[in-house]
């Protein structure tokens, strides 16, 4: 194959546009069927067959050891991130176009450089610095649908404002995730944070998942779920765990600012249009935030 050829970053880069693609996609089908199904009930099915595979593939890597359940509350710290996080993401599509949800995600890597640094004092470079405050803005002029008027506002829509929530708690996850983890292969440690999601969501939303008709679900509808849990879920999982092996951590962090772009590009696909022009000069300066990071050399 032609990638045997290619160096270790060269694939890592790779693994991250394919990243990056897949959880675009998560965007414009969610938006799908954030309307159809509960959003806890969406995220149990999703994660029960994520964390399936997941499972497997730790079971028959380094399997589960005595050790790896030491300190279980780091699970559930996480997972309760988590949990908040995809919830709260599929319930602001239910309003929020998918371009603009995508806007929103990019304002994670400078929320989490602030939570990197609150939980562990990590530093950011200045390019870095300029390059997270690029994104932003070009992500803030997308939210605000190049609406200068709304944006001295702060007319936010109500969609975006409860994934912005989510959002925040997505950002803490990120730099808790490596404070908390105590050795334990990654296979093992994403598996269980899932299961303890699965527990946390059943408990609190139990009522809304058996009351969900899933034998009314179309064949589109399972279509969808499936790519969530598969696409969007476990595979993602794999390509950044390649990815951060052979790439520095922000150049892994920059390419959630090429989102916006695939989902322009998934809803060209699936015949939603094209957003009008001065949206997509905030979707340019997330790519131009991107091409910053990707310089850094730190």
């Amino acid at each position: 194959m032609v990638l045997t050829h290619w160096s270790p970053a060269a694939r890592g880069h790779l693994a991250m546009l394919t990243f990056s693609a897949l959880v675009a996609g998560s965007f414009s089908f969610g938006s799908m069927i954030a309307n159809k199904i509960d959003p806890v009930a969406l995220m149990t099915a999703r994660f029960m067959i994520a964390g399936s595979l997941i499972g497997a593939a730790a079971a028959l890597t380094r399997g589960f050891r005595r050790s790896y359940f030491a300190a279980p509350w780091r699970y559930l710290v996480l997972a309760v991130l988590f949990a908040l996080y995809f919830v709260l993401m599929f319930e602001g599509l239910k309003t929020a176009p998918p371009v603009s949800s995508a806007a929103v995600f990019t304002l994670t890597p400078i929320m989490s450089a602030l939570f990197g640094w609150a939980f562990m004092r990590q530093k950011t470079t200045p390019r870095m610095a300029l390059a997270l405050a690029v994104g932003a803005v070009g992500a803030l002029w997308v939210i605000f649908r190049a609406d200068l008027s709304a944006a001295l506002a702060f007319d936010v829509g109500r969609g975006e404002a409860v994934y912005f929530v989510g959002c925040v708690f997505h950002a803490a996850y990120t730099p808790l995730l490596k404070k908390l983890n105590r050795g334990e292969p990654a296979l093992f440690f994403n598996f269980a944070v899932i299961v303890a999601m699965i527990l946390l969501l059943c408990a609190y939303g139990w009522g809304d998942i058996a009351a969900t008709d899933w034998a009314g679900l179309t064949t589109k509808d399972w279509s969808i779920v499936f790519y969530l849990a598969i696409f969007a879920s476990a595979f993602t999982f794999v390509l950044i765990r390649f990815s951060s092996q052979h790439l520095p951590a922000a150049k892994v962090m920059a390419y959630t600012y090429l989102t916006p772009s695939w989902v322009i590009g998934w809803e060209i696909i699936l015949g939603n249009g094209v957003p009008r022009g001065l949206i997509l000069v905030g979707v340019a300066m997330t790519i131009v935030a991107l091409w910053m990071l990707l310089k850094d050399e730190s």
